[in-house]
């Protein structure tokens, strides 16, 4: 079995660039380091609770004592409530306790979306698209239907089985199931297929404990169907565990290279080294970023450019390093301290500046936006907090930090997708939606995906169509923004009727079929 290239032994998490994804590793050593509290911040929350003229809150107080403190020191510091802290530590460990369904109110009415593989619901035999009844005998849909009190219904009884009455999508009968609640398995691998013969590509959405199982799991096959090439795509991925990411960097390196180290104050620096287990060592590697690819995508993406490993292809990445080690209070609650900042194997640095603040950091890449670097690969370089930190790769080849991982081929982004429509759009599910109330028969006319992908035209007929239908949704959407964003409209419908039917890896499928930073990685890797 593959051992993890780290040489820390304490439990190091790496944040992200916001609080909602990915911010534990697992528990080593944690439990030990419970917190103690200071003498004097202890005193003023006594002093407080017990004088002050009016009834406060001692949770929320010293939730709101620690979240400013934190503030202070620098953006990933963060306090998780208990709920929170629950939430992102099992998207991290790569599992979840509960019967794995993602579900849509609608009209009242309560529809699966998306059915875990191998959960207990979907051994049940519960569909997407299947409209529920009830939940342990309570009526799951109506006009006091909300997601708190269906939230309240599927975890009522916990430990034990759930009732569920459905009326199934397939034949519009009725059917009571009894789901047992266990363990979920949670991939953070989105899609791995073959692009062409040769060349695999593989999407990540986070860096969690099972990211390079996942990575074995899926690769190996597409190696034997002749895979010698890969695309990474880490687009979006806001990061995760520092292990998970020294893991998969090791899969693509030879033995005793340096992949990243750590160092801080109080934190003596840390080397972690690839072994000699990885089993994608040879080969030609793309690595897809963009602005939202943070911390554990950087690492990646750094260690393999600066050993010339990989050619990165997309924009420059959000510009995440620093390490937050994870500290938890008795009540579940915790606290992500930054302890250290993690270097590549050149030296970089390539934390951003937030000097400036947590406001200014927040709206960093709405500046960049703004500034045109997003359409314009001389507008990135022409910024100077780049130019002053150059370094070099085993090769040459120069490279920047101070600001994320700059790619060696720039791929200009379309402002299309960023419309406020399409986000609100996505926001509300009405490409699910329209999905389960109007794209059925379409899908019903193909039995496989590639020739959906294939066939399958979205006429401007369809559009329409979709816009009247989310219109009773969305009161408000500007025509122009409508004509903007008509071509990625288009595209999410296919996208997301592919996902319903096939699954996640079916989504990217379509994403990808005609993606700009896709085909610069095949002509990188070869056709």
């Amino acid at each position: 079995m593959k051992h993890a290239a780290s040489v820390i032994f304490r439990s190091l998490i790496i944040l992200l660039a916001g609080v909602a994804i990915g911010l534990m590793i697992n528990g080593r050593g944690i439990v030990a380091r419970q917190v103690a509290g200071s003498h004097k911040i202890d005193s003023a929350l006594l002093i407080i609770k017990k004088h002050y003229v009016d009834k406060v809150n001692g949770d929320t107080i010293e939730a709101d004592a620690i979240t400013n403190i934190l503030q202070s020191l620098d953006p990933h510091s963060v306090y998780l409530r208990r709920q929170q802290a629950m939430a992102v530590n099992e998207r991290l460990e790569g599992h979840f306790n509960g019967i794995g369904i993602e579900y849509l109110l609608m009209r009242d009415t309560m529809f699966i979306t998306q059915v875990y593989a191998k959960s207990p619901a979907a051994v049940a035999g519960i569909k997407n698209g299947d409209r529920v009844l009830t939940i342990n005998y309570k009526k799951a849909s109506g006009a006091k239907a909300t997601t708190a009190i269906i939230n309240a219904l599927l975890r009522k009884n916990a430990g034990n089985k759930v009732e569920m009455t459905v009326m199934h999508l397939a034949d519009n009968k009725p059917g009571q199931h009894f789901i047992a609640r266990g363990v979920v398995p949670l991939s953070s691998l989105e899609a791995a297929y073959l692009l062409n013969k040769t060349t695999a590509y593989v999407k990540f959405s986070r860096f969690a404990n099972t990211t390079d199982s996942d990575f074995r799991a899926f690769v190996l096959p597409l190696k034997k169907l002749g895979a010698k090439n890969l695309v990474l795509d880490l687009r979006g991925n806001r990061g995760g565990y520092l292990d998970a990411a020294t893991s998969l960097a090791d899969e693509f390196l030879p033995k005793d290279e340096l992949i990243v180290y750590t160092k801080g104050e109080h934190e003596k620096r840390a080397n972690y080294f690839s072994t000699d287990a990885g089993i994608f060592k040879t080969g030609k590697i793309a690595v897809l970023i963009d602005e939202y690819s943070a911390s554990s995508s950087e690492i990646v993406a750094g260690a393999l450019q600066d050993l010339d490993r990989a050619i990165i292809i997309g924009r420059r990445s959000f510009g995440k390093g620093l390490v937050q080690q994870q500290f938890p209070f008795a009540d579940g609650s915790a606290m992500n301290l930054t302890v250290a900042r993690y270097y590549t194997p050149s030296g970089r640095s390539i934390q951003k500046s937030y000097k400036d603040g947590a406001d200014d950091y927040r709206d960093e890449i709405k500046q960049r936006r703004e500034k045109g670097e997003m359409t314009s690969a001389d507008s990135s370089l022409a910024d100077t907090s780049l130019k002053k930190h150059a370094y070099y790769t085993l090769s040459g080849k120069k490279v920047f930090g101070g600001g994320g991982i700059t790619p060696d081929i720039f791929v200009p982004q379309d402002t299309a997708i960023y419309t406020k429509l399409l986000g609100e759009l996505a926001h509300a599910q009405l490409f699910t939606a329209y999905t389960i109330d109007k794209q059925q028969p379409i899908l019903a006319r193909y039995d496989d995906l590639p020739a959906y992908i294939d066939k399958y035209i979205v006429t401007d007929g369809r559009v329409d169509d979709f816009i009247l239908y989310a219109s009773r949704t969305l009161k408000e959407m500007d025509s122009r923004e409508i004509r903007i964003a008509r071509l990625y409209i288009k595209l999410y419908l296919k996208a997301f009727a592919a996902r319903f039917k096939w699954g996640d890896a079916a989504y990217f499928k379509v994403l990808n079929h005609n993606d700009t930073a896709i085909q610069r990685a095949l002509a990188v890797t070869g056709k």
